[in-house]
C-alpha cells in the first residue's frame, strides 16, 4: 500500500442513543441492518456504485463512507442527493414502526460530510482529514441539535465543502439551510462547522389517499 496519500469525499454516519439501555444487542443489529440498507440506496439513487467509493468501514453504531474523485459522482450529489434521500427513507422506516416501538426501533442519525487527504493500511483508514470529520460527528453540539430536530437526521458540513459547494447554491443546495453551528480543534487549528437540519416531502396517508406533506 502506498504511503502517499489520496482524496476522498468524507462521509459520516452515527445511530443516535444506540448505547441506551433499551437498545438491545437484537435491536442493535437490526437497525445496523436498517442503517446500511438505507446508506446503499441512497447511494444507488446518487449515482455513487461500488466503482466510485472505497469499502464501508464499519464504526459499531455508524458507518465511513469515501468517495473517489470522479467526475461521474460531484460533491454535490451528497448534499443534494444522497442526503435528502437518506432523510426520506428515515422517514418512512420511522412512521411505519408501531408507535410504541419508535423509541427502542427509531432510527435517527447524526451525518457529517468533509473532504481531505486519507491514508489506508491494512487496519483501516485514517488521516487528518478523517479526525476532524469524526470529530464533528462527535461533539455534544450536534447530538444535541439531533435531539431538539423533529427531523431524523442532522448534517454538519465543514469549511471545505460550505465554501466551495454549499455558497454558491450549486445543483439547488439551498446555502441559508446552512448555519456556522460549532468550532472542533484538531491538530492545533480550528474547523467552523455548517449545521444543515434537512426537510423531506414525504407521502403520509390521509384517508386512505396519500398527500405530500414535509417533515422538517
Amino acid at each position: 500500500m502506498s504511503s502517499l496519500p489520496v482524496h476522498r469525499s468524507i462521509v459520516l454516519f452515527d445511530i443516535e442513543r444506540s448505547t441506551n439501555a433499551f437498545r438491545t444487542n437484537p435491536i442493535k443489529r437490526e437497525l445496523r441492518r436498517e442503517l446500511y440498507r438505507m446508506v446503499g440506496e441512497a447511494m444507488a439513487y446518487s449515482g455513487i456504485d461500488g466503482r466510485w467509493h472505497d469499502p464501508f468501514e464499519d464504526r459499531g453504531d455508524g458507518v465511513l463512507l469515501l468517495v473517489r474523485p470522479v467526475d461521474r459522482v460531484p460533491k454535490t450529489h451528497l448534499l443534494s442527493k444522497l442526503i435528502p434521500e437518506l432523510t426520506r427513507q428515515l422517514v418512512s422506516y420511522n412512521l411505519a414502526l408501531p408507535s410504541d416501538e419508535r423509541q427502542r426501533r427509531g432510527l435517527r442519525l447524526r451525518a457529517v460530510v468533509h473532504a481531505g487527504e486519507v491514508h489506508r493500511d491494512g487496519k483501516g483508514y485514517f488521516g487528518e482529514a478523517i479526525d476532524v470529520a469524526c470529530r464533528m460527528l462527535d461533539t455534544a453540539r450536534l447530538r444535541s441539535v439531533l435531539r431538539e430536530a423533529a427531523a431524523p437526521l442532522v448534517l454538519a458540513v465543514s469549511e471545505a465543502i460550505y465554501w466551495g459547494l454549499v455558497k454558491h447554491e450549486y445543483d439547488g443546495i439551498p446555502a441559508d439551510a446552512y448555519q456556522p453551528d460549532f468550532k472542533v480543534t484538531v491538530a492545533g487549528r480550528r474547523h467552523q462547522a455548517f449545521v444543515h437540519v434537512p426537510s423531506t416531502l414525504v407521502a403520509v396517508p390521509t384517508n386512505g389517499q396519500e398527500r405530500e406533506s414535509f417533515i422538517a
